[in-house]
């Protein structure tokens, strides 16, 4: 009987050992994604930037095509 209740209690540990690795690497992947999300926004607000930049750019060439023309 103790050596079926030592085997038990080993099993147990053991299944708990297992949940306790899967709940580090599920909060790793989160924690992953988390930096990767944070990249991915602030690469969209560089490209906006950019994309604003260049309009702004063509706007003048615009204005300065326009004055040219006249």
């Amino acid at each position: 009987m103790s050596k079926a209740l030592i085997l038990i209690a080993a099993c147990f540990c053991l299944t708990a050992c297992g949940l306790a690795e899967t709940g580090a690497a599920a909060a790793a992947a989160g924690a992953s994604k988390a930096e990767e999300i944070k990249q991915a926004k602030q690469t969209e607000a560089r490209i906006q930037q950019q994309v604003e930049a260049a309009n702004h750019e063509a706007a003048k060439q615009r204005q300065q095509a326009e004055a040219d023309g006249q």
